[in-house]
């Protein structure tokens, strides 16, 4: 069930940070200076980082970076929403909402009760 490439006929991967074939183009380090940017002028704000599905495959990218800004700033909450992965350290876990399930039946839950 893995895809081909139609070109060379070899498996496909997924676009993971794992090999030199990860994308970095202009766009990409646009949008990395503007999320530079934000952090930044926030980093003392009240702020919630909001994890979606995110789990240990690539944690340096994601988890282990907002976990360090949730410590470094006692007025961060974060929140994570994954299957089977849903964990804070103790260290912020008395600002962390941990919701252990599947994503698209939670944002459903949460899109009905409006």
């Amino acid at each position: 069930m893995v895809p081909k490439c139609p070109v060379c006929g070899k498996d496909m991967a997924m676009h993971l940070r794992c090999d030199q074939y990860f994308v970095e183009d202009e766009h990409w380090n646009e949008a990395a200076c503007r999320y530079t940017a934000f952090l930044k002028e926030h980093k003392k704000d009240k702020v919630v980082l909001l994890e979606l599905g995110v789990g240990f495959n690539t944690p340096g990218i994601i988890k282990y970076n907002f976990w360090q800004q949730a410590y470094q700033n006692s007025k961060t909450v974060y929140v994570c929403i994954n299957l089977g992965e849903a964990y804070a350290p103790k260290e912020i876990a008395e600002r962390s909402i941990c919701i252990n399930g599947d994503l698209g039946e939670i944002l459903q839950q949460i899109c009905l009760k409006k």
